[in-house]
């Protein structure tokens, strides 16, 4: 009988590799977001509200590779293993940073995050690695550290954007990489093997609809799924439009947006590796969620309304709170899965993020454009339309329960 309990060795280790990953992905998202609007309008010779626009594609086309690529990764990784997918991605994920740096057109920009888009759909094998050294009730709070690995790349990346900006907008590039060929080398010495049981790799499965198809065949999870993706749109309205919300609102210059996201990324950190293992073990998953959606909702339709920057500083703690539900939702729909099927399952749920991730900055974008374009100025006008969306997320989770 094959064992497919949980390894025993020293994870300690692999595991900092796994959340040095994921961190190095939330920098690749985060160490642009500073100097984006100044670089767009450089190279594209436009205002703020038509730069916007630009950012929104560039980011959507990052997160249309990762909903394309990230089950077929995940799938690769329940045949291949875990290690030869986190490894290669990190050696792509380096030579990428190297080519941005050199981006001086629209065109490179937009091949360099179609090849991170690629390389970081592995977010899913990094999940599943945690997955496969995890016990059933410590799944959720493992799911936490990848989530604190992301907030800190969230702390780095725009922090590391915004005060090497004095640099010019390429010189962020090059830090990264920096940190990604380290990373590279620390898993090539001590990320293990973790897959137990491999399964044969099917192409029917290896697609977003293919996984869609037989995960939402599991109880319950179809409408959990949905729960997600409203989550997912409302939720990525922070990175798709923070750097021109902040500036067109508060006048802030490239440093002070990095440093705003950089608070958020620390509480971030504090919420998923500390807060969630003091309330989702009371509360359970489930009350999680029923209580921080509709949190969320209240947060964003305070910020849509902020006309003091230092209020929104003061704020951005409470809406990285909101971060509690990301893995609570992560851990319910776990438990309905086989433990060969846990690579399938987080490609899709990264898949269904990646639709969020491709629709949030384009609508978020056009929102936007739309309401600075005129005589009458409301920049938080995306903050209320995520307010909408999230509340739908609510809704259909107190129907789904």
């Amino acid at each position: 009988m094959t064992d497919t309990s949980p390894p025993t060795r020293d994870t300690r280790l692999p595991i900092v590799f796994i959340m040095l990953t994921v961190m190095i992905e939330a920098v690749g998202i985060g160490l642009i977001l500073p100097v984006m609007p100044a670089l767009l309008e450089e190279v594209q010779g436009v205002g703020l509200s038509q730069a916007a626009l630009w950012g929104g594609l560039l980011a959507s086309i990052y997160a249309l590779m990762q909903f394309l690529f990230s089950p077929t990764i995940g799938n690769l990784s329940d045949r291949f293993g875990r290690r030869p997918v986190l490894l290669l991605s990190m050696a792509v994920i380096f030579l990428d940073y190297i080519l941005m740096a050199f981006a001086h057109t629209f065109w490179l920009l937009l091949l360099g995050r179609i090849i991170a888009g690629i390389a970081a759909a592995t977010m899913s094998t990094a999940t599943a690695f945690m997955a496969d050294i995890s016990s059933p009730e410590k799944k959720a709070q493992n799911f936490g550290l990848v989530s604190a690995g992301f907030g800190l790349g969230f702390v780095l990346g725009p922090a590391i954007g915004g005060l090497m900006a004095e640099w010019g907008p390429r010189a962020p590039f090059w830090a990264a990489a920096a940190i990604s060929g380290a990373n590279l080398v620390l898993g090539l010495a001590v990320l293990p093997e973790t897959l137990r049981r491999k399964r044969p790799f099917e192409w029917r499965r290896a697609n977003p609809l293919g996984g869609l198809i037989a995960i939402r065949a599991l109880p319950g999870v179809g409408a959990l799924l949905a729960v997600w993706f409203f989550y997912q749109v409302a939720n990525w309205v922070y990175p798709a439009i923070w750097a021109y919300f902040t500036q067109s609102a508060f006048g802030w210059d490239a440093r002070m947006v990095g440093m705003s996201l950089a608070v958020y990324g620390i509480s971030m950190v504090v919420v998923q590796g500390g807060l969630i293992r003091w309330v989702i073990p009371r509360l359970g998953e489930r009350r999680t969620l029923a209580w921080f959606l509709p949190y969320n909702a209240a947060i964003l339709l305070g910020v849509a309304f902020v006309e003091h920057g230092w209020l929104m500083l003061a704020l951005t703690p409470f809406s990285a709170v909101g971060a509690l539900v990301a893995p609570a939702i992560q851990g319910v729909i776990s438990r309905a899965a086989s433990d060969d099927q846990q690579g399938e399952l987080q490609g899709v749920l990264a898949s269904i993020t990646a639709v969020a991730a491709i629709a949030s900055p384009l609508l978020m974008t056009r929102v936007f454009n739309l309401a600075t374009s005129g005589e009458t100025q409301f920049p938080g006008a995306p903050f209320l339309v995520a307010c909408a969306l999230m509340v739908v997320s609510w809704a259909l989770f107190r129907r789904a329960s």
